[in-house]
């Protein structure tokens, strides 16, 4: 199913005020998200655990992926479909070595040294980025760039899910260059409309990569 991805969205309460990670979710699971991550790095694991269970129910039946960031221990105890580790995270050895049979590991790269790192651990795709500048996130990196996103396609062949000041202006450049997917977060979770924007990106990405197949 990875590299069948269209749109991966990052869950982000604080861009959606008055809503918490389900009502993200549940939204852009409407709009035809295949993948969501539930990324909340400082929110309290009790809080947290309810509104994992029912992403996790929400994901199954729309059959879609669900994923938690960095939080291994809360992945498990949802029995998520897996974990997504960063480069200052549980190194992704030790995550792969927690993590059941069958579950999925998804790690941040930034580097073609990152990338064939996390290929050696068993990642089963990659995060790369920042594709480009963005405020969502500090990742201490420069904007990478549509070459260096080909570099890593050209090294790795695990599904790539591109971050980083992704729209939809720019989506389709992104699958071109080698993305399985956008991992987006302020695009789709900021927008008046969650499911809209989640159906917008999907339908890009689909004529993206059907333009790239007839290439």
């Amino acid at each position: 199913m990875l590299d069948r991805l269209h749109v991966c969205v990052i869950t982000d309460a604080a861009l959606a005020p008055g809503r918490d990670h389900v009502a993200i979710a549940s939204a852009a699971l409407a709009g035809g998200a295949d993948m969501i991550q539930l990324r909340d790095k400082t929110g309290d694991l009790r809080a947290l655990l309810p509104q994992a269970r029912a992403i996790q129910a929400l994901c199954r039946s729309h059959r879609a992926l669900f994923i938690v960031n960095d939080r291994l221990d809360l992945a498990l105890a949802t029995g998520a479909d897996g974990a997504h580790v960063g480069q200052e995270d549980l190194p992704a050895d030790a995550a792969r070595a927690l993590l059941p049979p069958g579950r999925i590991l998804g790690v941040s790269t930034h580097s073609r040294e990152q990338a064939e790192a996390a290929r050696e651990c068993g990642a089963d795709y990659i995060g790369f980025g920042p594709m480009f500048p963005t405020g969502t996130k500090d990742t201490g990196y420069a904007p990478r760039g549509l070459d260096a996103l080909r570099e890593i396609r050209a090294a790795v062949s695990l599904p790539i899910l591109a971050i980083g000041g992704i729209t939809l202006e720019n989506v389709a450049e992104v699958i071109g260059a080698g993305a399985t997917a956008p991992a987006v977060i302020s695009a789709i979770v900021a927008a008046p409309d969650i499911a809209a924007a989640a159906a917008a990106f999907r339908e890009r990405v689909a004529a993206a990569k059907a333009a790239a197949g007839s290439r």
